[in-house]
């Protein structure tokens, strides 16, 4: 068994004794394998133990190791999908939409509507997730959920045909185990009364939780979580200014 098959072995028994406390099924918590810095033999290694759901972090760093994985991407038997999970600059909607199967890091109305119009030229529904920033940390991104510009995000992604809004996404701050569960209790709180009032949008996935804090997350309602470290190991150290998560 590779390095990779062994860390996911250890991983879902802590996955599943999560779902055990939480009183969840395990099947209710999807595991994104967070793949950014690491080679497409990597993925390809993972994907081999069964994994097939991704998160990227940059658009060109994918581009350059998207190639390699065309054969697992457009399998017919479990594809694998790769999502966007950090930052979206505007300037590069369009290699996005090409790129990716999701983007999950949906951060205000101008990106959607760019995102929109991308998609739509490929002939393609691109699901995407908010990014909602629940913390005061400069580095972290997302929509502040009690602006104005997010009300009129939320109230103008019906009309947009070619993004199909699946739920929230979520970084927890770097900080103690009371301040990440509120963080993630806020984030449920907010999917609830967001749902009630948008009816036309999905809101089926909560997107919250990485390698250090995924057991809380799964005790507060995460139906998906983005492990990297935990699978793939350490990371080099990112570039000063770098906007990523640490999944």
């Amino acid at each position: 068994m590779s390095a990779i098959g062994e860390n996911l072995e250890r991983l879902e028994e802590a996955i599943e004794a999560a779902c055990r406390g939480a009183g969840r099924r395990r099947a209710e918590v999807e595991l994104m394998a967070v793949s950014k810095t690491h080679p497409a033999e990597a993925i390809a290694e993972a994907a081999s133990a069964g994994l097939l759901l991704f998160g990227e972090n940059r658009v060109q760093e994918f581009a350059d190791k998207a190639s390699e994985l065309d054969a697992l991407r457009t399998r017919a038997q479990k594809p694998v999908r790769v999502h966007l999970i950090g930052h979206l600059q505007s300037n590069k909607t369009a290699r996005a939409a090409e790129l990716f199967d999701g983007v999950d890091s949906l951060d205000s109305l101008r990106l959607a509507e760019r995102l929109n119009d991308a998609a739509g030229a490929l002939g393609k529904r691109l699901p995407v997730l908010i990014e909602v920033k629940l913390s005061t940390e400069e580095t972290k991104s997302g929509v502040d959920p009690e602006v104005m510009q997010t009300a009129e995000l939320l109230e103008r992604l019906p009309e947009l045909e070619h993004l199909e809004m699946r739920g929230l996404m979520t970084i927890a701050p770097l900080a103690d185990e009371n301040a990440t569960r509120t963080c993630f209790r806020k984030l449920r709180e907010l999917r609830n009364r967001w749902a009630a009032a948008h009816p036309r949008l999905g809101f089926d996935v909560l997107s919250m939780g990485m390698s250090g804090d995924f057991a809380l997350a799964i005790d507060e309602g995460a139906t998906r979580i983005r492990i990297g470290t935990a699978l793939f190991g350490s990371r080099p150290p990112l570039r000063p200014n770098s906007q990523a998560e640490t999944a």
